[in-house]
């Protein structure tokens, strides 16, 4: 891949290895210029790596790299374009932490190196130069390519791993990432650690019996229009349920009827007039005045101006006393009939 500026003046090795800091030699380091060059050739070798892998957006970038922990091992042909030298391919590395799957279908967390990204330009390809980055990378990393994970192996990369490295064999994962046999083998106790399985959780306890009844009950009962105000199912009830169940209405008992005691007797055509007024709809229930005894006159006698003259007067005095008949009651009725006479 060529470039209009000088490959050689930016990278001084064959290989050079890029870090957070974008620094490929001493020339590089403290020159604003030559880092920008150096972002903008592994932005293009990024999204000539996603094209040829078909990805919808580039996983290499030089924002990207100055924000991970991961390496990139770029290759270089300082001889090619007049000498000012043309940039191969790269091959980015970086540490996981994972969750694989061994043959036995064990779950096991490990932090392998894993190969992110592996590009090498078309018109170089089948040169050597692939095999030449790749053993750069193990020989500057000590390990060996089975001990590695590989993140979306393209089928060119897989073909270039089981023809070099004899790399065919992989044992199936539930990630992007694959990892051939011997992973798990040619490892020690202190990089592999094998994943606690889940605690088991306790058995639910069931129901009573009791309880069970009420919520079917409870589940048949249709809402409070449609119930019966006798219906048996609204008097189920438990220690274990609430007294009234959602949308269904507190049943009233029934009213008794009243009787005349001894001391009580048939009142006079007036005075059950005045009750029944006092006990309608446009009477005492709306009338907030008339449940006390200590009554405001004036409010009363605006409040219904169809009660005037005697019946106001007999109406009043009933309201303000008790209906039980006693001796003094019996004088002030037959004054307040001789008065209204």
């Amino acid at each position: 891949m060529e470039f209009p500026f000088d490959i050689n003046l930016l990278f001084s090795e064959r290989v050079s290895v890029l870090d957070q800091s974008l620094i490929a030699g001493r020339k590089s380091a403290g020159r604003p210029d030559l880092q920008a060059h150096i972002a903008t050739v592994i932005d293009e070798l990024g999204r000539a790596s996603a094209k040829a892998q078909q990805l919808t957006a580039p996983i290499t970038s030089a924002s990207k790299l100055q924000t991970q922990r991961h390496q990139l091992y770029l290759l270089k042909d300082g001889e090619s374009n007049g000498g000012r030298g043309v940039v191969v391919g790269f091959l980015k590395v970086g540490y996981k932490k994972l969750f694989l799957l061994d043959r036995q279908g064990v779950h096991i967390e490990a932090e392998p190196l894993c190969v992110l990204d592996f590009y090498i330009s078309e018109n170089l390809q089948r040169h050597g130069y692939g095999l030449e980055l790749f053993d750069f990378m193990l020989k500057h990393k000590g390990l060996e390519p089975v001990l590695m994970a590989y993140d979306r192996p393209s089928p060119k990369f897989l073909s270039f791993l089981a023809k070099q490295y004899c790399l065919a064999q992989s044992v199936p994962q539930v990630n992007n990432f694959v990892v051939f046999e011997g992973f798990f083998l040619n490892r020690s106790a202190a990089q592999l650690r094998k994943v606690p399985p889940r605690r088991a959780e306790g058995e639910i306890k069931p129901y009573s019996l009791t309880e069970r009844e009420v919520v079917r009950q409870e589940q048949r009962v249709p809402p409070w229009p449609f119930v019966p105000p006798h219906s048996p199912q609204r008097s189920v009830s438990s220690r274990y349920s609430p007294p009234l169940s959602v949308g269904s209405s507190p049943s009233r008992a029934p009213t008794r009827p009243t009787t005349l005691s001894a001391n009580q007797s048939p009142q006079s055509p007036l005075i059950d007039r005045c009750r029944a007024r006092r006990t309608s709809d446009q009477g005492l229930v709306a009338r907030s005045c008339l449940y006390s005894r200590h009554l405001d006159f004036r409010a009363a006698g605006q409040q219904d101006t169809r009660l005037t003259g005697r019946s106001t007067c007999l109406f009043l005095f009933l309201s303000l006393y008790p209906t039980q008949k006693t001796p003094q009651r019996h004088s002030r009725v037959k004054l307040m009939k001789r008065r209204a006479g």
